[in-house]
């Protein structure tokens, strides 16, 4: 315990959330419990003064509550007065009134700070009047942006305008922009407290990495075949298996880009269409734990297999903390990762008693890892201490973050 101490710069940040992360299946009286809960507070004041968050926009936080406790536009009649005056305000034609703002507070929830402010405008249609200032471009910066652009001694900060335009001009113009990172009302499962200018920051760097990766052959809808997909899953028991399943990929046309999250996206993947149909998944390993990077990678190649991507739609972005989507294609998606990860008939989250050792035998019957059966377990029971030290934390983003 002695040696902690503020949190001043981004590598003592980067620091103490590996260190956190190391310690969260410390029990009372443990070595490291309360290391733990210093490490917490002192990480949230760096967060609070370094990556300061905007309060949510207020349709979107109605919206979030709504997909959190699954309730209908009907289920908001008797607090805003009608069925068309829930469509008014849910598409922003009609502002919330006091007597509103009093009901949704009180009977859904919403706290009055939120809904009282004025809702945010989704980004604008071009580079020409975008608020570049919003950028994050300091931590986009560090997370190698803006390598070849040459700021000079101005700094980033100074040159956000300039560096924005020079980004979105190596990944080939506005056009190339993600629609999903522009607009507030996607449908997709995004936190309502996103930052939008940050979502585009990270969006336009993944475009960057993913044109100068090249693979062998163009990719063909008909080559995700079951056998194609059960045999990634099978690279899982490698000690490696994460890079195998980037290289397996690679060579049926499919890029995987492993980009860290910028701050206030809450992402946890993306997947997305280039210019002629070549597919893009791109991760941020947001958890490092092997059950996370494989789930969420079944998702979004559950999105591109599930053809849920179009030339209208060919975007898609998954903040998979938010659990409970109306989305079919997020379902959908859930359900293709779950069935394609474990067999339909799973049941050792069912079992009152179960060891280590049988859940090991288990997955080796199966032939996956048993980070896999460890953390479907986790999730079913909602207890994230029980085989924790089974579902691979630490064991992704050294193999491919620096």
């Amino acid at each position: 315990m002695n040696h902690l101490k503020l949190i001043k710069t981004e590598a003592e940040y980067s620091a103490a959330i590996e260190r956190f992360e190391a310690l969260l299946d410390a029990q009372p009286g443990q070595p490291g419990y309360d290391e733990r809960d210093v490490l917490a507070v002192l990480i949230e004041r760096y967060e609070e003064e370094h990556f300061p968050i905007d309060m949510p926009d207020p349709i979107e936080a109605i919206k979030f509550r709504m997909e959190q406790s699954g309730l209908s536009q009907k289920d908001l009649v008797p607090y805003l007065g009608s069925r068309s005056r829930v469509s008014e305000v849910l598409s922003g034609k009609r502002e919330l009134t006091l007597a509103m703002i009093r009901s949704l507070n009180k009977h859904v929830g919403i706290p009055a700070d939120v809904l009282i402010r004025k809702p945010q405008e989704a980004l604008p249609k071009g580079l020409y009047d975008m608020d570049f200032a919003r950028f994050p471009v300091r931590e986009m910066e560090k997370r190698g942006a803006f390598r070849g652009f040459g700021a000079g001694q101005e700094g980033i900060g100074e040159k956000a305008e300039e560096a924005i335009r020079w980004l979105v001009g190596r990944v080939g113009g506005f056009s190339a922009v993600p629609q999903f990172a522009l607009r507030k009302n996607d449908g997709m499962r995004l936190n309502a407290r996103l930052n939008r200018y940050a979502l585009l920051g990270w969006s336009l760097q993944v475009l960057l990495e993913a044109s100068e990766i090249s693979t062998p052959q163009r990719f063909n809808a008909e080559s995700l075949s079951d056998k194609f997909i059960e045999t990634l899953v099978a690279l899982s028991v490698l000690d490696d298996g994460p890079r195998h399943a980037r290289d397996y990929l690679n060579k049926a046309g499919i890029v995987l880009v492993v980009l860290k999250h910028l701050a206030h996206t809450y992402l946890d993947g993306a997947v997305f269409l280039r210019k002629g149909g070549s597919p893009v998944i791109a991760l941020t390993l947001r958890y490092d734990r092997l059950d996370n990077f494989w789930f969420v990678l079944l998702h979004e190649l559950g999105h591109l297999k599930l053809g849920h991507l179009s030339t209208e739609s060919s975007w898609i972005a998954d903040d998979l903390d938010l659990t409970d989507s109306r989305s079919s294609k997020e379902r959908e998606a859930d359900d293709f990762a779950a069935k394609a990860l474990l067999p339909e008939d799973f049941d050792l989250d069912k079992r009152e008693a179960l060891s280590a050792a049988e859940l090991v035998d288990y997955a080796r019957s199966h032939g996956v890892h048993p980070a896999l059966a460890a953390g479907r377990i986790q999730h079913a029971r909602k207890d994230f201490r029980t085989f924790a030290n089974l579902v691979g934390r630490g064991e992704v983003r050294r193999q491919f973050l620096p």
